[in-house]
Formats: structure tokens, sequence, C-alpha cells
């Protein structure tokens, strides 16, 4: 439609054509409307069901290049080519349809006008459906006399999906080799209409051949008054036809059935003999069925002896009693059941040989001798029949193999077809499929057998079906044997492929050999990469960002099953690689449980070979590194199992800003000095967004002047105290308090307080805000110092200051003095600490005695090891038991005097003092010190060694007084 003179137009067989698996197909296809040259080109190309946008050419009439692999062996072969009818007119022929050429077909003829004008190609569709119809009829070797009746059936079935119709029709062969010719006798058409074959239409027309349908699949021929002319072999040929859009029928299938053998006898002769052959070609391990009829007149009530002679050689004779007699060559393959004489009647004998080798070949003959009666020793007459040639071949003898395979080379995953054709089969065939590896020479693997009832078993390495996929190894009408590997894995399935196919018979078998190589290119060398890219690298927080993974590989990616993990590493210092999502190749998402809300923020999607990731309104959970991992699998095998190539792609980090921070902080320096009791330190927020919370952590520094800061104690935004290493005791817990005593002031109280609290209190705040999913740190702040001081009394307690060394060995105990020198006024009371230097400024509380004579341990471990016996009231020295390593170091007390100025009222501190400082050294046991000296290899050889040299010094001392005696 559309088209005007002069216009290109190219039109092809309408579809859609349904043909049967192993046929003939013809698609014709002409051009009209062209300019340039009378004899146009043509292009045949199919779309496959699998891939329907794909092209995959088949044949072309002017480039012998133009097939795809796929096909390239069976147009070399003949078993593809184009019939040109006319210039403008050609016939695609596909001389054994396979069911992989189920497609849609397109016929292209190239351009030979001056401009592109029309139409340059048309499409047709064709189906392939399984062979369905049977034919079957069982072989004999019938004899009757002039005027008989014969009857034979033939069974014809089929299970056709489509709507199609049969034809069925009985012929006859007369003749041998080039000489034979077929005549029909009578056929029933697809369109339900008898008839006849001319030499055959006057006897139809009265009544005397007659072809019925008795059963659902049984067809019978009956043909009354035999004739010499019926003489021959007769057989059934049953066809299926469908019609096509066209409105034309068309002859789908074909078969016919074994031939059965009829002889006529004349009733012309007074003695004639004659002899048939159901076969006469026959391979070893077939069956020869031959027949013997005498034609005389009231043959009934004659007596003949008729023997059997092969190559004039008698075989076997029936006396005029009918009895049997065997030659003693073939007496004994008669009991074993593989000869058989019969008389089925008075003229009619039969001769069976089964399981034929190749000594039953030659002529055989039928002699037949009329008696007057049966003791009569001399005949009437003789009659010998004519000869008749059987001939036995070797089975296996025309047996041929041709292997091939459509796929010679392909890419791991791809599949792998193999075509093993058997021809010049005469017996029942076996077949096996083996790999030869080349990696290991003269070593094969069997992939597949077929045996010769069809079963079929797979080789142990091909068994797991979900490795290279279901096998199928499947038997075509034509003989070919075809294997197919849905799934090669890798370059270790390159190689020779090699076909056995074994011809069995009477226990004998003949096998042929075939190889075709293919050639298997692993995923994994094939250049695999993937690069991730983004548009933006720093992001503010809620703005969206996307993700590109992009894959490339030097194969065609087209139809690999392909994945893609996306992994993401937190900003934190060496954060774990967590994945955040998976896609698989079906399309399956499976949500990584690292980020359980990424999933309602981030969208997969797959484009051709590239993968993207949209991340909608950041948060700073999502900032970190991210990378793509994309796997593939080889095409064709399902479930998936193990890839067979993967690669990681490079890292893109994502930097999400936070709000900006507004916090500011009090930083004027400021001090607090007490006499004594508790002390307040306070932090103030000076700005701040209304929304926010606060982490504050309190700080001490020492009065040294390196000494580090000391953490007391963070109370985080949701009021979690965590305290210091320093501060962690319970005693100490119990003194430092932080808290909250408006909406912008943080105090620090420290409760009894005392001289070596003393130091520059400062705090950080840090400014936390909810994002969403969390609390996010927006920023922080660090206040100005704040001293504490103490007021201290001006008079002094007189106690000893001198500075002591004591050593002591592990294990024992050793007493540390402190005593007071000098008395206390009436009602004083006093309290007394320990310490112990520390290197960080801030020296460690051993115990305290108040001065109410309550006792504290702040560091509690060592309260069953400390003791205050004080054996008498001015003295505070401390005992240690137990001596560990670990208490060597300096040590010294302070003393503090207090009096209440009445009663109820609080104790003021009036007098205090401090201790020189007593250096304790730790001795090891004496056990650990004699393993210390033997463990030096100096003075083990030196104690070792003593005796020797004190007798060498004795030795010599001795010489010295000889030599001065002799003087």
């Amino acid at each position: 439609t559309g088209l005007t003179t002069g216009q290109r137009v190219v039109t092809v067989q309408e579809g859609p054509l349904y043909r049967t698996e192993g046929s003939h197909v013809t698609l014709w296809c002409k051009v009209s409307g062209y300019q340039g040259p009378a004899e146009q080109n043509f292009q045949w190309s199919i779309y496959l069901p699998s891939a329907p946008e794909r092209e995959v050419q088949i044949v072309s009439t002017v480039d012998p290049s133009f097939p795809y692999a796929i096909y390239t062996q069976r147009v070399r072969g003949r078993g593809i080519f184009v019939e040109r009818l006319q210039g403008d007119h050609v016939l695609l022929h596909i001389t054994e349809l396979q069911e992989r050429d189920a497609g849609q077909y397109e016929c292209h003829t190239p351009n030979t006008d001056e401009r592109y004008f029309g139409s340059y190609s048309a499409k047709t569709n064709l189906s392939v459906i399984p062979d369905t119809l049977s034919a079957s009829m069982a072989p004999q070797a019938l004899t009757h006399m002039e005027g008989d009746t014969v009857e034979l059936t033939c069974e014809v079935s089929k299970s056709t999906a489509q709507h199609t119709h049969l034809s069925v029709g009985w012929y006859l062969l007369q003749g041998a080799g080039e000489d034979n010719r077929t005549e029909e006798i009578l056929t029933l058409s697809k369109d339900f209409i008898l008839k006849p074959g001319p030499s055959y239409e006057q006897r139809f027309l009265e009544g005397d051949v007659q072809l019925n349908k008795v059963g659902n699949t049984t067809y019978k021929l009956v043909i009354g008054g035999v004739k010499p002319s019926d003489q021959g072999q007769l057989y059934c040929e049953a066809a299926e036809w469908i019609e096509d859009p066209d409105k034309t029928w068309k002859d789908i299938s074909c078969k016919q059935t074994e031939k059965t053998s009829l002889a006529v006898v004349s009733q012309g002769r007074d003695l004639s003999v004659d002899i048939t052959a159901a076969e006469r070609s026959l391979s070893e391990g077939d069956t020869l069925q031959l027949s013997c009829v005498v034609g005389t007149p009231k043959s009934n009530s004659k007596h003949f002896e008729v023997v059997w002679l092969l190559n004039d050689v008698e075989v076997a004779r029936f006396d005029p009693h009918g009895v049997l007699i065997w030659e003693e060559e073939y007496e004994e393959r008669a009991k074993l059941g593989q000869l058989r004489a019969f008389k089925a009647s008075n003229t009619v004998y039969g001769l069976t040989i089964y399981e034929v080798g190749l000594k039953d070949k030659g002529t055989y003959q039928c002699s037949v001798s009329e008696m007057k009666t049966p003791e009569d020793l001399h005949s009437i007459q003789t009659n010998v029949s004519s000869g008749i040639h059987v001939n036995v071949k070797p089975t296996g003898y025309h047996m041929r193999l041709s292997v091939s395979t459509s796929t010679p080379r392909v890419t791991a995953g791809d599949s792998l077809i193999l075509h093993c054709e058997v021809q010049g089969a005469t017996g029942p065939v076996s077949l096996r499929w083996w790999h030869l590896p080349p990696q290991q020479p003269g070593r094969g693997v069997l992939v597949a057998t077929m045996e010769q009832d069809g079963t079929l078993s797979l080789g142990s390495t091909y068994q797991d079906g979900g490795a290279r996929g279901s096998l199928r190894l499947e038997k075509g009408s034509s003989g070919t044997f075809t294997l197919v590997i849905p799934s090669s894995l890798d370059e270790d399935d390159g190689g020779q492929y090699r076909c056995e196919a074994t011809q069995w018979s009477r226990g004998r078998n003949w096998t042929g050999k075939g190889e075709a190589a293919v050639t298997v290119s692993s995923m994994a060398g094939l250049g695999l990469h993937a690069t991730l890219r983004s548009r933006i690298a720093t992001v503010s927080y809620g703005q969206s960002f996307e993700l590109f993974c992009q894959v490339d590989a030097s194969y065609t990616l087209e139809e690999v099953p392909m994945s893609v993990r996306w992994l993401f590493q937190p900003s934190l210092p060496m954060g774990p690689l967590y994945t955040l999502v998976q896609v698989f190749p079906n399309g399956t998402v499976v949500w990584g449980t690292a980020q359980p809300r990424f999933q309602s923020k981030a969208q997969p999607a797959k484009a051709d070979t590239s993968f993207r990731l949209h991340v909608h309104s950041a948060l700073p959970a999502n900032e970190g590194t991210y990378q793509c991992e994309v796997e593939v699998w080889r095409r064709n095998i399902l479930p998936l199992r193990q890839p067979a190539a993967s690669t990681s792609s490079n890292a893109v980090g994502i930097n999400v800003v936070l709000p900006e921070s507004k916090l500011q902080v009090a930083m004027k320096d400021s001090s607090v000095e007490i006499a004594s009791g508790n002390a307040a330190i306070e932090c103030r927020i000076v700005f701040a967004q209304n929304n926010s919370q606060f982490a504050v952590t309190w700080y001490l520094l020492p009065p040294l002047a390196d000494a580090r800061p000391l953490q007391i104690v963070r109370a985080s935004y949701s009021s979690i105290l965590e305290y210091g290493s320093e501060f962690s005791s319970p005693a100490q817990k119990s003194r430092f308090l932080s808290q909250r005593v408006s909406s912008n002031i943080f105090q620090l109280k420290i409760l009894s307080a005392n001289l070596r609290d003393q130091g520059r209190y400062y705090c950080v705040v840090e400014e936390w805000l909810w994002l969403v999913d969390g609390w996010y740190k927006l920023g922080e702040g660090t206040s100005g110092r704040t001293t504490l001081k103490f007021r201290l009394p001006g008079e002094q307690l007189q106690m000893e200051k001198t500075n002591h060394s004591i050593s002591a060995r592990e294990g024992e105990e050793v007493t540390l003095p402190c005593r007071l020198q000098g008395a206390l006024l009436p009602g004083s009371h006093l309290s007394a600490t320990w310490f112990q230097v520390k290197s960080s400024g801030r020296d460690s509380a051993l115990v305290t005695l108040q001065q109410d004579g309550t006792v504290e341990y702040p560091e509690e471990r060592l309260a069953g090891r400390l003791h205050l016996r004080r054996p008498s009231a001015g003295d505070f020295s401390l005992t240690l038991s137990s001596l560990e390593r670990g208490d060597a170091g300096a040590y010294y007390c302070q003393l503090q005097e207090w009096q209440q100025q009445s009663e109820g009222k609080d104790w003021a501190l009036r007098a205090w003092a401090r201790s020189g400082y007593t250096q304790l050294t730790t001795i090891p046991p004496e056990s650990t010190v004699l393993s210390r000296i033997c463990s030096s290899p100096p003075l083990l050889n030196f104690i070792l060694y003593l005796p020797l040299v004190l007798i060498l010094l004795l030795a010599l001392a001795v010489c010295c007084w000889y030599c001065k005696f002799r003087k």
C-alpha cells in the first residue's frame, strides 16, 4: 500500500508457516519495481525468539562471508542454499529443518536503484514443530494363486497440535535396481477422496480394488482377483498436510512403511515353481524370508518333494509325506532356532533364516518334483525355480560418520552445539561423545552416552546440571545426533570433541569415530573493567547525588547476566566496608543491614552496561567512600552459581557538609578561691541554635607546667556521664559532678575540695543536632580557664619533713613514716591523707583519715593492703603489706588540723603540713634473684669457672715461693 510505479517492492512467502523438524523447507522471495540489472541479489537473515532484535545472517547470493558462524558449515555443505528461479525470484532451501531454525526470516535485496525508494526487505515467521507422523506395516512374503484376494493393513497416526490432514496411499514397486518402477494403486487424499492409479482405475470402478479405514489409525487395502501383474513389493505411504496463510496446502511430513513381497502363481502351466524373498539385500543379523509356491491343476491331490538349494547345494527338503530333512551343515543351526523351514500348504513352502551371516548370501532356488505316490522313488515331473540372489552386507560396512560444530569459537557461557551424522547404519546404533581437553593430551572425558534404545546417560563431570546447564543429546530423523551443552564453563571446555558411533549385531559391533574442534575464551581473561564516577564530590545536607558504574569488557556483554554490589565505607578512620545494596541479574534487589535507612533513600537502576545509584536527601551518615563491584555469569545457565568474572571499580568519595554551627562558649579566664568545703566551676554558652543539644566535657590542668589535661567527666547530650581514668574510682565520682543549672550554664561541682584539687579547669562543649536519622555533631567550643585556689591558714603543723629512702623485698611488709611533732589545740581534730607521686602531675590519693575518724580508700584495690595503725596519737605512718613491684615510687603524707567554731557549725581548717618524700624501692624475692643470675650467661660462666681460676692462682703462688726458696 502506498507504493507508486517505479518503487522497489520485496515480497516473501506469507507466514506464519509451520514445518516439521527434519523436513526439507523452502521459502520464496521476489522483488519487483527495481532498477538496475535483471539479476538481483538476495540476502537471508533470521531473528531468533531468544533475541528478537538481533539479526543473525544466514546466506547471501553475492557474499560468501555473509553467514554467521552458526550457519557457516550448513551453508558450505549445501544444507542451506538459495535456488534462483528467475533473476528476481529465489527459493531459500533448508534441507533438514532443525528446532533452532525457528524464528522470523528476513529477505533483503541490496539496492541497485539510483535512489532509495520503496521497500528493500520483507519478513515472515517460521515455526518448527515436532514430526509426529507415524506409518507402519509388518513386512511379509506372500504368495497367492492367480484370482485370490489379497488384504494388507497399514497403521497411520499423528499428534500434531496444529490442524492438519492426512493422505494415505498404496504403491507397487516392480523390478530391481535402475529398472525398478513404482505404480500407484489407490490413495485416500487429504480431501478424503479416493484416487486410483492409472493401471488400477478400471478395477477400482469395478470394486476389485478398495481402501477402507477400519479404525482410528488402521487403513486396509483389498485387491480382489489378484493378477500376475500385481506381483512385486507393496508398501503404504502417509503424508501430513497443513494449510498455509495463502490458502494452499503443504505436505510437511511423509512416511513410508516397510515392504511386503507378493508373488502370484499363474494357473496356466502343469507344474510351475516360483520363489520370492521379502528382502533381497540384507545386513548381518537381519532375517531372510523365502517363499516357494507350486502351481499346478488339482494341486491338493498331488504329492510333491520340495528341495531348498543355496548355490546349487541342498539346504533342506520336504519328502512327499511332508517330513522335513535338514542337511548336516544346517541341522545344528535349525536345532538352535536359527533356521526354520515350513510347509504352509500343499503348494506353499517357506524358508526363514534368522540373523543371517555372510555365509548365507548367494543364489537360492526351490526344486519341486511331483510323485505319483508318496512311496514312489521316481518323479512324474520336476521343475526348478529361477534363482533369486540374496546379498548380505557386513554390519557397519556402509556406516559413515560426519562430525561438525555450529559453535567453533565461543566465549565462556555460550552454548556448544556439536553434530554427529551417522549414515549407512543398518542396525541399532549407540553413541558416545567424548571431550579431549587440550591440557590433558590422550585423556578423554565422557560427556554423554545414548544407548541403542535411546537411553541417555551423562558422564560424571557433566551430571551437575547447575554447572553447564541441562545437557541434551538428541537424534534427528536423518540419523544426526546433536549434542547441546547449554553453557560452557571456561577455556578448559575447549579442544576436540569426539563422536563414537557403534552399530551392534549378533554380539558383534562396529565403531566409527570423528572429531570437531571448539575454542572457548574465558570471560575472566577478556578485560572486565568497571569505572565509578559522580558529577559532584561534595554535597550539602539534604542535597541529592548520583553515582554511575560503567562496565566495559573486550567481549560483548549483550545477554550476559550481570549483578552489581554497591559498597560503602564510612568516613570514620579505618571504617569497615559495608554492602549497601546488591542487584542480581534477575532484578532481585537485596539491601544491606549496615545502613537500615539507606533503602528508603536510594534507588538503584541499570541501563545497558551501566549501573546507577541515586541517593536523595543526603545525610552525614552517607558521607564516605563508595565503590561498585560487578559480577558476570556465563550465558545460558540457570540457576546462577559462581560468577565467571568480577571486578571492582575505583573508589569515589562523597563529602556531606552539615549545617554550619553557631556555637559560642565564654572564653574569658577566671578564678575561684575557697578555704575549704565545696567548689563550683562554671561553663557558659554565649550563643547556639534553639534546637541544639550539648555534650560537656570537663578537664583539669594540674599545676605542673608540662602536665597534660586530665579528663574529669563527660556529660553527653543525653546526660550520660563518662569519667576519665584518673577520676573513675567511686570516691572520685562522688566528689566531681557535672550539672546543667540553666539552658546555657553548666557547672562542675567539687565536693569536699582539697589541696590536690588545685589547678586550672575548663570545659569543651559539643553542639549536637537531630537530623532525620540521628544526632550529628555540628561543632564544638572550648571555654576559658578557671583556676581553683585554696586560702591556706597561716599556721603550720610541726611534722617531720626529712626525705627517706626505704628498700623492702617484694611480698613483705613496709611502713612509711608520718609523725606529728608538737601538741594540738584543745578540741582540734586531725585529718591525714597519703599520696603516691604520679608523672601526670596529679598525685594519687591512697587513703584518707577524716577528722571524724572515718577512713576512705580512693584506690579501692589497695584497701586490703593499706593500714594506718597509729601506735600514738601523732603517728600517721602507713603500713603497706604484700609489697609488689608496682608499689615502688615516692610517697608523702598531708596533715590538716580542723576546729569546730561552735556546736553544729562546720569544721574549719586551722593549720596544715606536708611531710617529706619517702622513696620506696622494691627488691625481688631471693628465688627470683637466683633465677636472674642463672639466666645471665656471663655471670653463669664466671661461677662455673671460678674453682678452676682459684686452683691456677694457688699453683702460681707455690711456684713463686719455690723459686724464691732456691735463691
